[in-house]
C-alpha cells in the first residue's frame, strides 16, 4: 500500500489476521478518521464533533451510522432502482452496537453533537465488519479529540469443540455453540452481545474474560496510532453544566417531596404528572426577568435529586422503590390460548411489564429472504417487537419500528432461536409478533417469555421453553448492588441494564448495556449467577401455563408433509412452465414447494386437500410397478386397445385381448371414456411403454401372472399389420398417431429445465 508522508498505519497479529489502522489517506476532512481492515474486509470510520453544545436538549445527542454498499462484496443491488435504500436490519443492529458501548464514555452533561459513520468499503464474505466499527469509532473519535472516558477495543468469541476461537468466520460460528461481542476499556467491559445454544453460566463468563483480555491489545494499537498521527484535533471543550448553587436549592425544596412520590408503589402514583407539576411550580417560584426560562435547568436538578434518592435508598437502606428486597421478581403470570384464530398465543405479565405474543406458522414460501454482503440466504423464523404508545400511558405518532424495536426484537429472537426445532423435524416458517401492551422494565425479556407462550402454544416442538429476566447495578466506588428484575426507574438512575435469557440448561442469549466506563468480569459473573434462580422461577410460571408444546396443531393452521422424490423427476413435476404444479394445486387446494434436493412440502389446513395433492405427486413421480394394482382411468379409446391413466401423466394400454377372458369384439363393449377400471401393470418394455390388464386384476390375488399380449403397433389395429399409405384413416378404424413424450408413451413432457424450482 502506497501513501503520502502524512499517511500513518499500524497493525497487530488479531486471531487469524492482521488488524490494521491506517489514518491521514482517506475522509480527512473529517475531525477524525480510520480505515480499519481484517483480512479482505474493510470499513471506513469518520467521526465529527461540533465545537459548541447544542442549544435545547437535555441528552447526549450522539448519531451512529453504519453502512454496507453491495459494491464491497462485488455486487449490484437488486431491485428496480439499482442502489441501496433504507438502513437493512443488519445495518441498524450494527448501528446500535457501535454506538452502546461509546455512549456512556462521554462526559456527564455533554451535549454537543457528535456524528460516528461507518462505512464497509470492502468485504470478504468470511469477517463480519460490525467489530471493525467498533474498534474504528472509537480510534476517530480519539483522533477528533472527542472528550471520552477511555477509548474502547471490541472483539467477536466464538466456541468449538470446548475452545474458544477470536473473531471467528461466518462459517465458524455457524458451526460452534457461542457467538458472544465484547466492547472493553481497559478498566472493565461496557457491553456485551450475545447468542449461544444453551452454553452453560461458566462458559459464558470465561468467554468475556478471553474477550476483554484480547481488547486491550486493541486498545494499545489505538493509542499508538493516534499518539504517531499528527492529525489530531484539538480536545472539545466540555460545558461546565448544572449550576451548583441552583442544584442545593432544588434538593432544599423537593427532596422531602420528592421522598413522598418515590415511596409510592404504584407507577401511576408515582408518575411523572407529579414530577411535572413540582417541576412548574419551582420554576415558577425562581423565575426572574434575567432568567425568565428556569423550567429546563429545574428539570435537570430534580432529575439529579431523584437520582441521588433512588441509589441511596438502594445502597444504604437495601431498598427498592416498589418494596421488594434485591432479588425477589415481581408477580408472574402466564396464560396461553388467549387468541381464538391465530396459531398460537401467550399473555405474559410480570409487575407492569405485559407481552401479547402470537405465533403463526407459514411454508417455505413464507421465508424473509435477505440479501446481504455475504450472499443470499433464507430466514424461516422470525420475532417482530412492538412497542404502542399506551403501553407508557404516552401519545405520540405511530410510525414504522425504530432501531429500538428492531434491536429489541432481534434480541428476543437470538433467545429463542437457539431451541427452535430443525427444518427437517418441523418444515414450517414461524412468525413471532409481541405486542407490548404494558411497559414497567425490560419488555423484551418479557417477550421471550411470552414468545415462548405463544410458540408452545401453537405446538411448535421447542427443545426446551426459554425465560429472561433484567439484572440492574447501582455501584459507588467500591460498594455495589446487583438487583434481579429490574422495574423502569431502577434502569434510567442505575448503571447497568443486563438482560439474561436461557433454559434450564443453559444462556441463549446476553446483552449487556452500561452507564460505566467499564465493570470487571467478576461482577458480571455476580449477576450472571443471581439471574439463574430468577430465571428458574420464571420458567416454572411458564410450565405451569403449558407443560410442553401441543401434541396438535391449530385447525388454522397449515399441515406440511414432506415428501423426498427423485430430483431428476422434478422438472415433470414443474411442468413446462409451471403448469404442472400449477394444476396440482389448482385441483388440490394445497400449496406445494420444491427443493432442489427433491425434497417436497405439501401444506393445506384441509387434510384432503393435502392427501390429494400427494397422491398427485406421488403418481406422477414413482415409478409404475409391475404386478401392482391401479385404478386407471380410461383416456382414450382405440380399435386394439384402451389407454387408462395410472397416475397422473402416465398412461398405459390396455390390449383388447387383456379387458375381459372372454372374446371381446369391440373395446367399447367393455370400457368407454372416463371410466375408471381396476388394471395391472403386467409389463415395462425397453421402451418404458406399460402394458396393463384388467382381466388379471380381478384374478384373486396370488394367481400366477400371464404373459401379456404382443403390445400392436399404434399405427394400425393390432399385432405388426401396417396400416395402408395415403389420406384418410386406415380400415377398421379411425387412425390417430400418438405422440411419445419424454421417452414414455402418455408420460412426463419434453424435458423442461429443473431448476430452479419455483415456489407456489
Amino acid at each position: 500500500m502506497t501513501s503520502d508522508s502524512k499517511t500513518h498505519r499500524v497493525q497487530l497479529r488479531y486471531g487469524k489476521e492482521d488488524l490494521i489502522l491506517e489514518t491521514g489517506r482517506l475522509a480527512k476532512q473529517a475531525d477524525g478518521s480510520v480505515v480499519v481492515q481484517y483480512g479482505g474486509t474493510m470499513v471506513l470510520v469518520s467521526a465529527v464533533v461540533s465545537k459548541s453544545p447544542k442549544a435545547g436538549v437535555d441528552f447526549l445527542p450522539l448519531t451512529v451510522e453504519y453502512q454496507e454498499k453491495t459494491y464491497a462484496a462485488g455486487k449490484i443491488p437488486g431491485g428496480f432502482f439499482k442502489r441501496e435504500g433504507r438502513p437493512s436490519e443488519k445495518e441498524i443492529l450494527t448501528s446500535r452496537l457501535v454506538d452502546r458501548p461509546i455512549r456512556p464514555l462521554f462526559p456527564k452533561g455533554f451535549r454537543n453533537e457528535v456524528q460516528v459513520i461507518a462505512l464497509v468499503l470492502s468485504h470478504d464474505v468470511a469477517n463480519d465488519p460490525d467489530i471493525l466499527a467498533i474498534n474504528g469509532a472509537s480510534c476517530a473519535l480519539g483522533l477528533a479529540g472527542a472528550p471520552l472516558a477511555s477509548l474502547v477495543g471490541a472483539c467477536r468469541v466464538g466456541r468449538a469443540n470446548g475452545n474458544f476461537i477470536l473473531n471467528p468466520t461466518y462459517a465458524e460460528i455457524e458451526q460452534g455453540d457461542l457467538d458472544i461481542v465484547i466492547a472493553s476499556t481497559q478498566e472493565g467491559i461496557v457491553m456485551v452481545e450475545s447468542n449461544a445454544k444453551e452454553v452453560s453460566e461458566e462458559v459464558v463468563v470465561e468467554a468475556m474474560r478471553f474477550g476483554h483480555q484480547h481488547n486491550a491489545e486493541s486498545i494499545r494499537l489505538q493509542e499508538q496510532l493516534i499518539s504517531s498521527s499528527d492529525l489530531k484535533k484539538p480536545p472539545v471543550e466540555v460545558s461546565p453544566g448544572l449550576d451548583p448553587g441552583l442544584l442545593e436549592r432544588v434538593k432544599k425544596a423537593a427532596e422531602a417531596k420528592l421522598t413522598e412520590i418515590l415511596g409510592s408503589q404504584s407507577k401511576k402514583e408515582g408518575s411523572s404528572e407529579e414530577i411535572e407539576a413540582l417541576v412548574k411550580e419551582l420554576a415558577a417560584q425562581w423565575s426572574t426577568p434575567e432568567t425568565p426560562e428556569m423550567e429546563g435547568q429545574v428539570k435537570e436538578a430534580l432529575d439529579q435529586v431523584q437520582k441521588s434518592l433512588v441509589r441511596r435508598m438502594i445502597l444504604q437502606e437495601r431498598r427498592r422503590l416498589d418494596g421488594r428486597d434485591l432479588t425477589t421478581v415481581r408477580p408472574v403470570t402466564c396464560e396461553v390460548g388467549v387468541l381464538p384464530r391465530t396459531h398460537g398465543s401467550g399473555l405474559f405479565s410480570r409487575g407492569q411489564t405485559q407481552s401479547l405474543s402470537s405465533a403463526t406458522l407459514g411454508t417455505s414460501s413464507d421465508e424473509q429472504i435477505i440479501d446481504a454482503l455475504q450472499g443470499k440466504s433464507f430466514k424461516s423464523f422470525m420475532l417482530h417487537y412492538s412497542f404502542p404508545p399506551f403501553s407508557v400511558g404516552e401519545i405520540r405518532p405511530m410510525r414504522g419500528p425504530g432501531r429500538r424495536e428492531i434491536g429489541h426484537g432481534a434480541l428476543a429472537e437470538r433467545a429463542l432461536r437457539a431451541v427452535m426445532p430443525s427444518k427437517e423435524t418441523f418444515p414450517y416458517t414461524v412468525r413471532v409478533v409481541s405486542e407490548i401492551l404494558e411497559s414497567n422494565g425490560s419488555s423484551s425479556m418479557a417477550t421471550v417469555c411470552g414468545g415462548t407462550l405463544a410458540l408452545m402454544d401453537a405446538g411448535v416442538p421447542l427443545k426446551a421453553p426459554v425465560s429472561g429476566i433484567a439484572m440492574g447495578l447501582v455501584k459507588e466506588g467500591s460498594q455495589h448492588v446487583i438487583l434481579t428484575d429490574i422495574i423502569g426507574l431502577e434502569d434510567h438512575f442505575g448503571d447497568m441494564d443486563f438482560k439474561v435469557a436461557g433454559t434450564s440448561r443453559g444462556i441463549t442469549a446476553l446483552q449487556l448495556d452500561l452507564k460505566l466506563p467499564g465493570v470487571p468480569v467478576e461482577l458480571l459473573s455476580e449477576a450472571i449467577q443471581q439471574a439463574k434462580p430468577a430465571r428458574a422461577l420464571v420458567l416454572e410460571r411458564i410450565q405451569q401455563a403449558i407443560p410442553a408444546p401441543r401434541a396438535e396443531l391449530s385447525p388454522y393452521a397449515p399441515r406440511i408433509t414432506l415428501l423426498k422424490i427423485n430430483p431428476e423427476k422434478i422438472g415433470e413435476l414443474i411442468g413446462p412452465g409451471g403448469k404442472t404444479i400449477r394444476r396440482i394445486t389448482q385441483e388440490s387446494g394445497a400449496s406445494i414447494d420444491v427443493e432442489d434436493d427433491g425434497t417436497v412440502m405439501v401444506a393445506s389446513s384441509d387434510a384432503a386437500a393435502a392427501q390429494k395433492a400427494i397422491d398427485f405427486i406421488k403418481g406422477l413421480t414413482e415409478e409404475a410397478e409391475i404386478g401392482r394394482v391401479y385404478q386407471g382411468v380410461v383416456k382414450r379409446i382405440t380399435n386394439f386397445g384402451a389407454f387408462c391413466e395410472i397416475s397422473p401423466g402416465k398412461e398405459g394400454l390396455c390390449h383388447v385381448s387383456e379387458l375381459s377372458d372372454q372374446f371381446v369384439p369391440k373395446v367399447e363393449d367393455v370400457v368407454k371414456l372416463g371410466d375408471t377400471i381396476a388394471v395391472k401393470v403386467v409389463e415395462i418394455d425397453s421402451m418404458g411403454r406399460i402394458n396393463l390388464s384388467h382381466k388379471q386384476a380381478l384374478l384373486p390375488p396370488g394367481t400366477p401372472p400371464v404373459p401379456p399380449a404382443r403390445r400392436p403397433s399404434e399405427r394400425g389395429e393390432g399385432g405388426d399389420h401396417r396400416p395402408r399409405r395415403g389420406p384418410g384413416p386406415p380400415r377398421g378404424g379411425e387412425f390417430q398417431r400418438e405422440p411419445r413424450r419424454g421417452g414414455r408413451m402418455g408420460g412426463g413432457h419434453g424435458g423442461p429445465p429443473r431448476h430452479p424450482a419455483p415456489h407456489v
